[in-house]
């Protein structure tokens, strides 16, 4: 039997759009001609899966379809939620539809994630599936590539040969406890989950009998057209909102893990997405978007909707001017050298991978004391993305407004 690719595209992405409205869910961002749910669709066109379901809602329905298009993935299944209820509800209605038999092995995937030589998740797939059972839950670990209290982690004990089994999990430490928890051989909880339907249906049962009501007589109820099951509103608004982590995976004693090594993130900060430009940058550049100013040179690497992305070169012994923007915020992700940074009140240095948040209106400046260049990725967010929206304080070339 096939493994049925389960898709969970619900995320609004307010992380990455703080204080804003018009925000984008971060899988439908282009950022320079591929999106993350494109990647996710791609990764899943492989023989060993069956066609995939993609839970969503009504908000992202056209974009969901528009990507399947493009993908050129023509048999699916759409699992509409009409009410946000977190990923419990999301992971159990998307596998309680009737065409999914009761020992299907389910591969639940987040739209949202980057996930780099998938050839190796996959032949995990492979040699788990014979492990699964009608209780069990395999969760995806990824060795961690640093500390970081972005991610939540968990602690295993291996059983077998073949099973480490989950002993701990730790949400969202602060740096110096993830670094504890990476000396114990923590691994980040990547949110992807391996399970057969009756594993589901039976540690629902057990733990969440509420939603397990809710959500049967939602799917029961549901209208189908066009590929898409229009899950019942009222059943699935007494479903308890409750992720699955917290539903299912802290209450069973029957969770596994997967441990990979292979590059992975959820790209859930400006941060996390700045690397990537750092890294592809020959792909982006263009000599004629290099700007040149008495203080070293920029160059506009992508622009995309309500961002724009830059990296910035400040000479030895010069400082761009102490400014502020009315439209945009800014965050920063050194590179090179060791700037000294102001923001408002506060000054101070920082080094290379460390990073900065500039608010909108907030007043600050870069200024380079020492030999080495510094290099900034810089990537601006805000309706107004232009040079013309800087108040300049001070200027050491005369530039103050």
């Amino acid at each position: 039997m096939k493994i049925r690719p389960v898709i969970l595209c619900g995320g609004a992405g307010t992380r990455l759009w703080p204080n804003q409205k018009n925000h984008q869910a971060k899988q439908f961002i282009d950022f320079g001609g591929w999106t993350l749910i494109k990647k996710t669709l791609e990764r899943i066109k492989k023989p060993f899966f069956d066609y995939p379901v993609i839970s969503t809602n009504s908000k992202y329905l056209k974009q969901v379809r528009n990507a399947l298009k493009k993908s050129r993935i023509k048999n699916y299944r759409i699992i509409l939620e009409p009410a946000k209820k977190n990923t419990a509800p999301a992971i159990l209605s998307s596998a309680l539809i009737n065409e999914i038999p009761n020992d299907q092995p389910l591969m639940f995937f987040a739209a949202d994630h980057l996930i780099e030589k998938s050839g190796i998740m996959d032949k995990s797939l492979k040699k788990n599936k014979t492990n699964l059972d009608d209780k069990n839950v395999f969760i995806f670990g990824i060795k961690p590539s640093n500390p970081s209290s972005e991610y939540g982690y968990f602690i295993t004990k291996k059983i077998n040969k073949n099973i480490n089994k989950v002993t701990k999990f730790i949400e969202k430490p602060n740096l110096s406890r993830a670094k504890q928890v990476i000396k114990k051989k923590g691994y980040w909880n990547s949110g992807m989950f391996y399970l057969r339907k009756d594993s589901i249906i039976n540690n629902f049962k057990k733990f969440q009998p509420k939603t397990y009501k809710s959500c049967f007589a939602a799917v029961s109820k549901s209208k189908f057209k066009n590929n898409t099951y229009f899950l019942n509103k009222n059943a699935f608004k007494k479903a308890v909102e409750k992720s699955f982590d917290y539903a299912i995976l802290e209450k069973s004693k029957n969770i596994n893990a997967i441990k990979l090594d292979i590059p992975w993130t959820d790209l859930g900060s400006w941060r996390e997405i700045s690397k990537i430009y750092k890294r592809d940058k020959s792909k982006f550049y263009k000599k004629k978007n290099v700007y040149h100013r008495p203080w070293g040179r920029y160059i506009n690497l992508f622009e995309g909707k309500n961002f724009l992305v830059k990296e910035l070169i400040v000479n030895s012994k010069s400082s761009i001017s102490l400014q502020k923007h009315h439209h945009r915020s800014e965050h920063w992700m050194i590179t090179d050298g060791k700037p000294l940074i102001t923001i408002n009140k506060a000054k101070f240095e920082k080094k290379p991978n460390e990073s900065v948040f500039i608010p909108r209106g907030a007043i600050h400046r870069i200024e380079n004391k020492y030999k080495k260049p510094v290099k900034i990725i810089e990537v601006q967010t805000g309706p107004i993305l232009k040079e013309t929206d800087i108040v300049r304080y001070q200027d050491v070339y005369g530039r103050v407004n």
